[in-house]
């Protein structure tokens, strides 16, 4: 069914383009943007990666790295911002590490008391 109905409209797609072409150039703001959408797509940034010297053995020391390459612009705001986001996720899997390690820890204690 849906090649079929495909086929159908392939057939009409030159005239269809064509009426929408002329509906533009007389003003019509839908039949410019239908067009000029599938003619001209939408432009999407692209971010340069920029390589920055993380100074600092901590975590926080790291992030402070970060702030100074922003400021200095080493940095984009959006790089920087996920950047942070990226040092807050590896603190909790260090955090949840820590944790696994203690309470395995405090287990072998009871265990072997």
């Amino acid at each position: 069914m849906t090649s079929k109905l495909r086929a159908e409209i392939s057939q009409h797609v030159p005239e269809i383009i064509t009426k929408l072409a002329k509906q533009a150039k007389a003003g019509d703001v839908g039949a410019a943007r239908l067009l000029l959408e599938r003619a001209c797509p939408a432009v999407k940034p692209i971010e340069q990666s920029e390589a920055i010297d993380l100074t600092g053995d901590t975590l926080s020391e790291q992030g402070r790295s970060a702030i100074a390459a922003l400021a200095s612009g080493q940095l984009a705001p959006a790089q920087a911002a996920q950047f942070m986001t990226a040092l807050a996720g590896l603190a909790k899997l260090i955090e949840t590490d820590e944790l696994e390690r203690r309470i395995a820890a405090l287990e072998q204690s009871r265990d072997t008391n």
